[in-house]
């Protein structure tokens, strides 16, 4: 009997940790109780509940059995791609019963204690690579693309010393907006080498939490208020900040003059800069987030993917549909690769994905001009923020049950070995 009780122990502390491992990942909280639940029946507790909310997670094995309480933050926020990886492969083992739950706890901590692939020069470069290629998406200028690269390392640098003090990452969103805004509107103003405000978008997309806010919009229409509405509380905070740094660059230094704009804008550089932009997005997100090995060409399939899926959608259903478009291929694509043998799971190839989608530009933009003068503008792009934002939400809404319709088409043709309970 202490036997049992011992096991029941370990299992409920696995899910503990498993949960707060999923949720650092970023992955929805209805898709981690759902995954944590099939665990459990794995391991011969069928009837857990589990309750995973933003900063910790609640699990009892059985309908009035105490439940434990594990808070998220001990797992100390965010992960890489790779930890992202190594959890969800974690997972696929549990979910077929193949370890034990105090050995899944162990591989847990020291997927939170792996390095970063890259050294932090490299780490440095790689945000110079990234925000290039989110530069290009923009159709930029030489000027731009330069500017940008710079303005990436130097944000790049920001992080990392941000990344060891937990009080110093509430403003850099802040300094590094007020920086880069100040130098992009003094080097505008001046004609610099046809640079314009897209010098500034580039480096700042980085901080942009459209994956956040799009997973709140997500929780929300499963169901899951509370987890729901702290990311769009998070999200929309972290805009304000960066609004704020840009808004107080402006009062600073000035606005550069619209024939400035104007002038810069017809030497972009052309139409296949976007193109080259979503392969350069995918290198730079591989090397920035340290992806696992041999992943980057399912990154650029699946970014590929997205952006095609957006461009046909702009050109069929207009501007706001195209997010959608480019959103459900996303979700499709990315499913879809993680159940083949060598792809990576879907968060590691869906989450660079909203940096090509972009569809926290626009409400940075709209929150900015808010903040601004003109209000009659500010209402308007905020409105299409908002249109812009939610056509993603729905986009991953809408391709869950698409991917789920072809995953079971697929298994009717291919049946799959399912996983029998353990006996306890």
């Amino acid at each position: 009997m202490a036997d049992d009780e011992h096991e029941r122990r370990e299992l409920q502390q696995f899910l503990l940790y498993l949960g707060s491992a999923l949720t650092a990942c970023g992955e929805a909280v209805n898709r981690i109780e759902e995954r944590l639940r099939r665990v459990a029946a794995v391991y011969g507790a069928p009837q857990a509940r589990v309750s995973v909310l933003p900063t910790y997670t609640v699990v009892s094995l059985e309908p009035g059995r105490p439940a434990t309480l594990e808070p998220t933050r001990q797992l100390r926020g965010g992960l890489r791609l790779d930890q992202t990886a190594a959890v969800y492969d974690l997972l696929k083992e549990a979910e077929r019963g193949q370890l034990e739950p105090v050995d899944g706890v162990a591989r847990i901590e020291q997927i939170l204690a792996m390095r970063a692939r890259f050294r932090p020069a490299m780490q440095i470069g790689s945000y110079a690579v990234l925000t290039g290629g989110i530069c290009l998406v923009l159709q930029p200028t030489w000027g731009d693309l330069l500017l940008s690269m710079i303005f990436g390392a130097m944000v790049g640098a920001l992080k990392l010393v941000g990344a060891r003090w937990v009080s110093v990452q509430m403003i850099m969103p802040v300094a590094a907006a007020f920086a880069v805004s100040a130098v992009t509107f003094l080097l505008a103003d001046t004609g610099w080498a046809h640079a314009d405000l897209r010098a500034m978008v580039a480096p700042l997309a980085t901080f942009l939490p459209g994956a956040m806010l799009t997973m709140g919009v997500v929780e929300i229409s499963a169901a899951e208020m509370v987890t729901g509405a702290s990311r769009l509380v998070t999200g929309v905070l972290q805009l304000l900040l960066l609004a704020f740094g840009i808004v107080g660059a402006a009062q600073t230094v000035g606005l550069p003059r619209v024939e400035t704009q104007t002038e810069a804008f017809q030497h972009s550089l052309g139409p296949w800069a976007p193109w080259l932009g979503a392969l350069i997005v995918a290198i730079g997100s591989y090397l920035v987030h340290s992806a696992p090995r041999r992943s980057l060409g399912w990154l650029c399939l699946v970014l590929y993917a997205a952006w095609i899926g957006q461009y046909f959608g702009n050109i069929l259903l207009g501007g706001y549909l195209s997010g959608f478009v480019g959103a459900l291929v996303l979700t499709v694509v990315a499913c879809l690769v993680e159940r083949l043998p060598s792809g990576p799971p879907a968060l590691v190839s869906f989450l660079p994905g909203f940096w090509l989608l972009v569809p926290g530009a626009l409400s940075l933009i709209g929150v900015t001009e808010y903040l601004g003068a003109d209000k009659a503008q500010a209402s308007q792009d905020l409105l299409s923020a908002l249109a812009s934002m939610l056509a993603v939400a729905l986009g991953v809404l809408c391709g869950h049950p698409v991917y789920r319709a072809i995953a079971r088409s697929l298994d009717n043709l291919h049946p799959r070995e399912v996983p029998t309970p353990k006996a306890r």
